[in-house]
Parts: C-alpha cells; structure tokens; sequence
C-alpha cells in the first residue's frame, strides 16, 4: 500500500522542525500546511504572505485572500503580507530555512528538473528556480513515476534543469529518500512497500534499509 497525497503531506510535516521559515510550493506541497496547526512554523507564499494557515472551510473564502496557486488561504494571528520585491528578497536572501516543491524529475545528485517537459515550446518556471537557489534546504514532493510508469528518480535527469545539486529529501508515494553520489538511500517506506518495489520503479541505485529521523535529529531503524 502505498501513501496517498494527504500521506505524504503529513510525513513532511512531521520532519519539518519548530522554528522554520518554510515555503510550500503549489500543488501537493500546499497541503503540508494543514499538518502543521499547533506548530512553531511560519509559512511563506511567494505572492507576499508570511505566516500563512490552512485553506478556509468551505463558504468561508476570502477571493482577496489566496496562496501562490491562487488557491484560497488564510492567515494566522501575527502574519505579515509584503509586497513581491520583499518576498523575493526573502527568498534570495537565503532566509527560507526550507522549500517544498514539486518536481518531474530529480537526480542522484539532487538536480531538479520541474519546469518544462520535452516537447513543449514553454515552461512554467515561476519561482522555483529563486526557490531552488535560495532556501537552505529543498523538499521534493512527487509521485515516485509518471503516469506511464516512467521513473521520476534518475541517476541524471532527461528534462530541462532547474537547478543542480539541490535537493536533500524526497517524498513520494512509496517512501523517502535521500540524494548521494551513489543513488538514492532510503529513510522510510510506505506501509507494505518493500525495497524491490521501489527498485524497480527508480531508474538509479537504492540503498540501505529504511530509516526515519525524529526532530531531534536522532536516527531510529524501521523494519519497513
């Protein structure tokens, strides 16, 4: 059985620390923000939000009020909004403890590649590349392949890079891993997900057994 999106968010917040500036890409990285009430996390959105909550229930929303994806948000109490040459400042400054973005591909070496597919004549950059370049660590959250079954964790990337050597940590529907020089290391599987499964959906080495790391910061094994 493997994780759905709502599953995924939730295991990333859990590894996201209290204390962090963190932003939180569009599509599935928004939803990590709904596992996070009761945190010491404040959540940016590139659009000039600084402190942002969980979407609204549903009749509640604000049309002036929404996150990068132009989605509906709310604000928590404390929150700040900027205009775009402040928000970007931010994000160049290096002050992002963490970015959470999604991708097409990702490399053993932690590149990136989420802006154009082959074969289309333009591509959706946006922030990502700032994002990329500027956070103190960047997440990738993705199905672990494409529709067709195509492999999404490559020993090198096939489409248009974003950025080299950029991603620490990825999640998908199978589990989380870690970028090396000598392919992908496991942290964690989702529940029934065993190591061949994952080999044969990865196009690059897997390595070690599953492990996880609390918010202390110390490793525990899993038995996976």
């Amino acid at each position: 059985m493997s994780w759905d999106e709502e599953s995924i968010a939730a295991r990333v917040a859990d590894e996201i620390q209290d204390g962090w500036v963190v932003n939180l890409g569009i599509g599935l990285p928004t939803l990590v923000v709904s596992h996070l009430q009761g945190r010491r996390v404040v959540v940016h959105s590139e659009n000039g939000i600084l402190g942002m909550g969980p979407p609204p229930p549903s009749g509640q929303e604000d049309p002036d009020l929404v996150d990068a994806g132009k989605q509906p948000a709310t604000v928590l109490p404390g929150a700040a909004f900027i205009d775009s040459l402040s928000s970007f400042g931010l994000i160049r400054g290096g002050h992002l403890d963490l970015a959470v973005i999604g991708a097409y591909q990702v490399s053993q070496s932690g590149d990136l590649a989420n802006w154009r597919l082959p074969g289309r004549r333009v591509g959706g950059i946006g922030g990502a590349a700032d994002l990329a370049a500027g956070a103190r660590q960047v997440w990738v959250t993705m199905p672990h392949t494409t529709k067709l079954r195509e492999a999404k964790l490559l020993s090198s990337c096939t489409y248009p890079l974003t950025a080299r050597g950029v991603v620490t940590r990825i999640f998908t529907d199978l589990g989380v891993f870690e970028p090396t020089t000598s392919g992908f290391a496991v942290r964690a599987l989702a529940p029934g997900v065993t190591i061949e499964e994952v080999g044969a959906a990865t196009d690059a080495p897997i390595l070690g057994h599953p492990t996880t790391r609390t918010n202390a910061g110390r490793r525990v094994n899993h038995s996976g």
